[in-house]
């Protein structure tokens, strides 16, 4: 294939791609689907190609004006300049092309995607790079492919108001700091009491960083603030909690909304009006009956099982992050959780301890981190489970944990959900059924 330019007639899909050129899939960045483009080939695979818009010989009637000013050069969203509904049907058409083109699936039963409520102003966690500069201090997100700071000076448009309250208050005390240049990062997460940051500090003069902050606290008005000098599991409080909590539905529509807590560098979804809508997703997939034990793999703390542990007659969540793990332990003893029990283990290890043991489950829910479930999805299979609920937030790794599932384990794809919990960006989370053939 030419390095030269080239053009592209129409992309069946926007964001990073996709065309085609001599028969390979070609993604190119910041296109929108239906563009006629012009481009470079920049990297070349083995089945797919990398290419540089040049020029936009016509426009796409999909294409919007990006909210953000700094769209196309911060690191973070790249799908803004897309209409949102086409956001969706694209991420609908991303998971049909992969689970054919990685799962072997001829006729995947893919649904359309659940939006997001919220477009903007979703996300209800982020980590914001820091650089002084002789013209004052930068706060915002690395630029693509670089580690240069871009500012936001007004905030970030998909992130929560009180978010973005927080980091610019921050940003106005911590720039007071002699030494401001050892701050890289600010880290702020936003629970149902308020917003928790984490300030990363790499100076020597802790004292003094911690008796400013102190000194401007009611400034601030955050509910907890902690330092981190090292590693996560080092923060040094300075003032309030780091606590956070949030509401999921119940399985049982009549019940009323859960509220479940962790703590501060712990996981959770960060955009929560789309975690209760996945909650949904779950428990219909799931249909749980009271004589049934659930198994939840991957299971963090609680925030899929515990909506669903009141319709069920057992509920064993495994999980290898100690930390959440015990935020799922004091989440059930306050809602009064009985029939729970979660233990810290790595989940293909308890799946092998569980076999060896014969024990049996009826259903079976697995919400992996990124890189999937491999060992697991090779031996679920042998556990008996008649339903399997699988939430991912990567298609490539979902589509070959279902070729395991769907080919030697014995599972069938009923449906599956494509998820928009990030809107404005690439990211797709998807809720998968698997029944017994």
């Amino acid at each position: 294939m030419s390095a030269d330019e080239l053009v592209i007639e129409r992309l069946a899909l926007g964001g990073n791609g996709v065309g085609r050129i001599d028969g390979k899939v070609c993604f190119v960045p910041f296109s929108a689907p239906g563009d006629r483009l012009k481009v470079r080939v920049t990297r070349e695979h083995r089945s797919y190609c990398e290419a540089e818009l040049v020029d936009l010989l016509e426009a796409s009637p999909q294409r919007v004006e990006p909210r953000c000013p700094a769209f196309g050069r911060c690191g973070g969203c790249d799908w803004q300049h897309i209409s949102y509904q086409a956001q969706c049907d694209a991420k609908q058409q991303i998971l049909i092309e992969t689970l054919q083109r990685v799962a072997h699936l001829q006729a995947p039963a893919v649904v359309a995607t659940a939006a997001s409520g919220l477009e903007y102003g979703y996300r209800a966690r982020a980590q914001f790079k820091l650089h002084a500069t002789p013209a004052g201090l930068a706060v915002g997100f690395f630029r693509r492919g670089s580690r240069f700071v871009i500012d936001l000076p007004q905030g970030c448009p998909i992130c929560t108001e009180p978010i973005n309250i927080a980091m610019l208050k921050l940003r106005q005390v911590i720039q007071a700091l002699p030494d401001v240049n050892r701050v890289p990062q600010l880290s702020l997460e936003e629970g149902l009491s308020g917003v928790v940051a984490v300030v990363h500090y790499l100076g020597n003069d802790q004292q003094r960083l911690k008796q400013l902050l102190i000194q401007h606290r009611e400034q601030l008005d955050l509910s907890g603030l902690f330092l981190q000098i090292g590693r996560k599991e080092s923060l040094q409080p300075v003032f309030g909690s780091g606590h956070l909590t949030y509401t999921v539905p119940c399985c049982d529509p009549s019940a009323d909304a859960m509220q479940l807590g962790y703590e501060i560098g712990g996981f959770s979804q960060v955009n929560r009006l789309q975690n209760q809508q996945m909650v949904r997703l779950v428990c219909g997939y799931a249909r749980p009956a009271a004589s049934q034990r659930m198994l939840d793999l991957y299971c963090g703390n609680g925030n899929l099982s515990l909506p669903l542990s009141g319709a069920v007659r057992e509920l064993l969540g495994i999980e290898g992050f100690a930390p959440s793990i015990a935020s799922a332990v004091d989440n059930a003893r306050q809602l009064r959780v009985n029939n729970s029990t979660f233990r810290c283990n790595d989940a293909s290890n308890e799946l092998r301890h569980l076999l060896a043991q014969h024990a049996l489950f009826d259903l079976v829910l697995l919400d992996p981190p990124r890189a999937g479930a491999a060992e697991v999805a090779r031996e679920l299979g042998q556990l008996g489970a008649q339903r399997i609920v699988y939430v991912s937030c990567d298609p490539a790794t979902l589509a070959r944990d279902l070729a395991a599932l769907c080919g030697a384990a014995g599972y069938r794809l009923i449906e599956a959900t494509p998820l928009d919990m990030f809107p404005q960006t690439g990211h797709l989370e998807t809720v998968a059924l698997l029944t017994r053939t």
